[in-house]
């Protein structure tokens, strides 16, 4: 369980989980505030960019407490060897992308890189622990054998990743490194015909263009709502620097009409509604609220809120776990919206 923060220490880790906020929220701090703050960040996945904004403040500046300056040597080299594994990986899923493309297999690596790269100012804000390759399932076959001929070995049960369409693929030589293969970004049977995210989808929705504003946001939503089921800020901060990437209302209007086509209405109303609440950005709720509410996103935004996210591993989190997993019945249940093709 995470040290329990009060209500002004989780506006202090929002603060510090936003990439485009000042450092100075961390001026004046106690060393326990501090090392309550940084469990929490290592544990939403926004540790680098805390670090990055202690480190723009300077040590000298912090308070000078052993436990404290401890952590925080120890925390900058396991960040260190964290981006060298991001490197690692970036190389072995370009090694594979060739590998693909000599076979004529479309193919689109998806999150992690492409997000630190497209969505944040500093990429070493938003480091990652896999690779995600997106095919059409058509080509899941192909890019099986492929990616096993890469000197990587299925490490997930095939009969579960052909229902899934997500096979996981372990390096043989270095286990931890991990190459998910895709052929469609809702994993999830029972939500799957509502919604779908797939190869084909993403390329109607950059219409001739790689990796769209409207497209990256998308994939954000679909990896909030869709998958992990909102269990760290890391998802909700990618939301927000995607829509931050939105530049015109010619990129909005893409991203709702993509949210139509791909039938995620429900889940961009909800992600983008607790992101601009988290984070105070009334853009992301303006574009939220631009999707007209149905009974199902009225209770959606009720159970998903800033307090269930905040709190997934505190004394409450029996109360954020069956509040989310209360949002996946109503993604099942949900009925489908009709989208004139």
């Amino acid at each position: 369980m995470l040290p329990s923060l009060a209500p002004a220490d989780e506006k202090q880790l929002l603060t510090f989980a936003d990439p485009e906020a000042s450092a100075a929220i961390g001026n004046g701090l106690a060393a326990k505030t501090l090392l309550a703050l940084l469990a929490n960040a290592e544990f939403h996945g926004v540790l680098p960019i805390m670090l990055r904004k202690l480190r723009q403040i300077g040590d000298a500046r912090l308070p000078q407490d052993a436990a404290l300056q401890r952590k925080l040597s120890e925390l900058r080299d396991e960040a260190t060897m964290a981006t060298g594994q991001s490197m690692l990986l970036q190389y072995h899923g370009d090694r594979i992308m060739k590998a693909l493309a000599a076979k004529g297999v479309p193919a689109r690596i998806v999150k992690g890189p492409v997000f630190a790269r497209k969505l944040y100012s500093q990429v070493a804000d938003r480091p990652f622990t896999d690779i995600d390759i997106l095919v059409d399932p058509a080509s899941i076959e192909e890019a099986n054998k492929t990616i096993g001929e890469c000197g990587f070995e299925l490490g997930s049960d095939q009969a579960e990743s052909h229902e899934l369409q997500e096979f996981k693929w372990l390096e043989k030589e270095n286990s931890s490194l991990l190459i998910e293969l895709h052929g469609n970004l809702v994993h999830d049977t029972g939500m799957r015909r509502r919604l779908s995210l797939g190869f084909r989808e993403l390329q109607a929705i950059d219409d001739g263009e790689t990796d769209t504003p409207a497209a990256l946001l998308t994939i954000a939503i679909v990896h909030a709502a869709g998958g992990h089921k909102f269990h760290r800020l890391q998802l909700c901060v990618d939301v927000l620097q995607g829509v931050r990437s939105l530049k015109s209302p010619q990129d909005e209007a893409r991203l709702l009409d993509a949210a139509r086509m791909t039938g995620i209405e429900l889940e961009l109303a909800t992600v983008l509604n607790v992101t601009g609440r988290l984070f105070g950005a009334p853009r992301a709720i303006e574009l939220a609220n631009r999707i007209k509410p149905d009974l199902s996103i009225r209770l959606a935004k009720w159970l998903i809120t800033g307090n269930m996210l905040l709190r997934v591993n505190s004394r409450e989190k029996l109360r954020s776990r069956l509040s989310r997993d209360a949002f996946r019945w109503v993604q099942r249940l949900a009925r489908p919206r009709p989208y004139p093709a």
